[in-house]
């Protein structure tokens, strides 16, 4: 079956093999980022799980930064890491209102959780591609072989089916193979998607528990004086949080 095959497509015209060639480079590529996603981002997607029970339980900000912390590659400390790092700098910025502060945190960890989502689809426009062009690259391959068997037909003046049976087989050999490249990618593609949504609005969700902890530990963090009487007023560099 195998040497039928390899001797079939030895037999095949220059536009059938290089059809199969791209398609074989496509295959390659496709599942080389198959493998590599699957580690990836369902790796994501426990960080963040685990992030984001750690900052709830964590006793203050400041705890909950340096718990996440000992991950760096954790898409929930990527996104906090933008939030410290805005929430820091209004630390150097004095007169300016907390609806300023609370402006800016909400774009940066807008911002944070839009690059994470960026970040995660990279490639997968490739698995597109493949699952939506692959079926036509190999049918392209295919309609030419057969172009090719009935030009044979009307050289030898023959219609024998032995005779133009090998053409035929080559060129669906093609199509075949189109469909072998696209329906992983499609599968793959469809995983994939949903993964990064759920991935996407968890970080969503994590920076909206970000939101809630900055404004009720602001007093603190921007070292104000608390309404009661008998509580200390922290020193202003208490405001600069640790991000590593």
């Amino acid at each position: 079956m195998e040497m039928g095959f390899w001797q079939l497509m030895s037999q095949a015209t220059i536009v059938v093999k290089a059809v199969l060639i791209l398609l074989a480079l496509m295959s390659l590529t496709s599942w080389a980022i198959i493998f590599t996603k699957v580690f990836t981002l369902i790796g994501a997607r426990r960080k963040v799980h685990r992030d984001t029970d750690e900052f709830l339980d964590a006793a203050d900000l400041h705890s909950a930064i340096a718990r996440m912390g000992r991950d760096q590659n954790s898409p929930a400390y990527r996104v906090a890491v933008e939030g410290v790092t805005e929430l820091n700098k209004f630390g150097d910025m004095n007169g300016e209102s907390y609806g300023t502060l609370r402006d800016n945190l909400e774009r940066a960890l807008s911002r944070g959780v839009q690059g994470e989502s960026a970040a995660m689809t990279s490639s997968l426009p490739f698995l597109a591609t493949c699952s939506n062009a692959a079926p036509f690259i190999g049918l392209f391959g295919t309609v030419w072989g057969i172009m090719h068997s009935f030009h044979q037909i009307g050289m030898m003046k023959t219609a024998a089916l032995a005779a133009v049976a090998p053409g035929i087989s080559e060129a669906l050999i093609a199509t075949a193979i189109g469909l072998a490249v696209a329906i992983p990618a499609t599968v793959a593609y469809n995983y994939f998607m949903g993964i990064i949504r759920g991935v996407d609005s968890e970080l969503s969700s994590f920076a909206g528990v970000f939101m809630n902890r900055v404004q009720l530990e602001l007093p603190q963090l921007l070292g104000e004086e608390d309404s009661a009487p008998s509580s200390p007023r922290p020193q202003r560099s208490a405001a600069r949080i640790q991000d590593r």
